[in-house]
């Protein structure tokens, strides 16, 4: 264990052990001839005192020296041990959410048994919904994304350094071409289109990097747009010095946290080359200002870069907020199986709080209204290359409304197989200054809910499962009055 964590053990079991004798920091400094402050940094961890003085405080606390000095803890502390262990702290830099590892170990210092309550169930949570160290660390990165409402600038003035330095004219269309013979011609990369096809448990990845002979292996059957967007992604890693990194992409696996972090930045990076900002701000205040929604316009708009669906949704995410202040958005990616009655949400992003709709862990239903649903329903059976709609979605029983945008596309490493993605806005006064369409008529409304298990419309003709969770929270409001009336009545 790091010294650091040693010392906070001796301050925790200190602190334990004065706190089961009633004694107070100025009672142990009677007892022991220490001072009170020095007690007190020894206890939040800061200081470890030496052998004569361990020595000491185990002769007037009365306790084994070798019990002062285990590292084991017992049960109480057990969990918090377990933790520091495990140097979780030090693989997530806590610093990007403005905190300090110092006030965390304060925390736990003053009151050991609160935080083993915390840890305990939070340890429990995950268990429960096999919650694995790398959904931790994507969690911890989507917090990161929200606290900054998604926009990154010391990133996108990267993305214009990068423009300037490479003569790259960010006001066109940028080919893979272009972006092959950086990395070839300035980075020493080399280009291999054919090793991947020759190994079928391989089948789902894009890419693999051998950094040794700088090889990077590309499956094949990858479009323009996924390969502009994997070169962009490498030379974000060279360009921003970016050395501990994922080698493959889709990631198999993330050692540390910093690898988690490092891909967003490179994927931030490489969305914001393909996608630069102030092109895609022109065009969308063009949409924006029409009375009505014009779907050739958006699409065109989508189009005209040389990215993906996905790769212009979220970007959409990283701009909306900076450009126009909309911050209350959901970003979601699903993924279907044609023939299939399954909908898999794979990607959640929320800004400024918890929106609908979100995720759920209890096998529940997700709502057949939602146009991210009806999207992959129609694609699926008509098999075209893209299939968007634009639904204005309210949510019964929760007093919000949403103008969702939406497209599904064909999966190409998988047969039979799509995904939708999705951008939400919250419809308020801000958002129908901002967007004039937002009056447009044609524009489909509808009556929605998260999940069936939970939703109030009555005699829904898509209803896949009947409103159980619903109907219970009513029986038990239903019996929370009754009892209260009891209570008043027999008082």
């Amino acid at each position: 264990m790091e010294e650091e964590y040693i010392k906070l053990i001796f301050g925790l079991k200190l602190k334990q052990i004065r706190t089961e004798k009633k004694l107070s920091l100025f009672g142990l400094s009677k007892l022991s001839g220490l001072s009170k402050s020095y007690l007190n940094e020894i206890e939040k961890g800061k200081k470890y005192p030496k052998p004569d003085k361990i020595a000491m405080l185990s002769d007037k606390l009365d306790v084994p020296y070798d019990q002062m000095v285990s590292l084991k803890l017992d049960k109480n502390l057990a969990p918090i041990g377990a933790l520091l262990q495990s140097k979780i702290l030090k693989e997530i830099p806590l610093d990007l959410f403005g905190i300090k590892e110092t006030n965390l170990i304060d925390i736990v210092a003053s009151a050991p048994a609160k935080v083993n309550a915390f840890i305990s169930t939070i340890i429990e949570i995950a268990q429960h919904y096999n919650f694995s160290r790398e959904s931790f660390f994507l969690a911890s990165v989507r917090s990161f994304q929200e606290a900054n409402n998604n926009y990154f600038d010391d990133l996108e003035q990267q993305v214009l350094m990068f423009s300037k330095a490479y003569h790259v004219d960010l006001t066109t269309h940028i080919s893979s071409n272009y972006l092959e013979e950086i990395l070839i011609e300035e980075y020493g990369y080399s280009i291999n289109n054919s090793e991947l096809i020759k190994y079928e448990s391989l089948e789902s990845l894009r890419s693999v990097f051998v950094p040794k002979s700088k090889t990077l292996l590309l499956a094949d059957g990858i479009d323009e747009a996924q390969r502009s967007f994997i070169y962009a992604k490498e030379i974000a890693y060279n360009f921003l010095d970016i050395k501990d990194r994922l080698y493959t992409f889709p990631w198999i696996k993330f050692k540390n946290f910093d690898q988690v972090l490092n891909n967003f930045y490179a994927s931030y990076f490489a969305g914001a080359l393909m996608i630069p900002k102030d092109e895609l701000t022109v065009q969308l205040e063009t949409i924006f200002q029409k009375e009505s929604f014009d779907e050739a316009l958006f699409i065109k708009t989508l189009e005209a870069f040389n990215a993906s669906p996905e790769s212009f949704y979220q970007r959409l995410t990283n701009i909306l907020p900076k450009a126009y202040n909309i911050q209350n958005l959901f970003f979601l990616r699903f993924t279907h199986k044609a023939d299939s009655e399954k909908f898999d949400l794979k990607k959640e992003l929320h800004l400024s709080h918890q929106h609908s709709p979100r995720a759920n862990e209890a096998n529940e239903h997700y709502c057949r209204r939602w146009v991210s649903v009806n999207v992959l329903n129609d694609i699926s059976k008509n098999k075209k290359t893209h299939e968007f709609d634009i639904q204005i979605s309210n949510y019964e029983g929760e007093n919000t409304t949403y103008l969702v945008l939406s497209s599904a596309t064909k999966d190409p490493f998988k047969d039979n197989q799509y995904r939708s993605i999705s951008i939400g806005l919250l419809i308020n006064k801000q958002l129908e200054r901002k967007l004039k369409f937002l009056k447009d008529k044609t524009i489909r409304r509808q009556d929605v809910g998260v999940t069936c298990e939970r939703c109030s419309i009555k005699e829904c003709e898509v209803r896949q499962a009947p409103a159980l969770v619903l109907n219970q929270l009513t029986k038990n409001k239903k019996i929370e009055k009754i009892v209260e009336v009891l209570n008043q009545q027999f008082e």
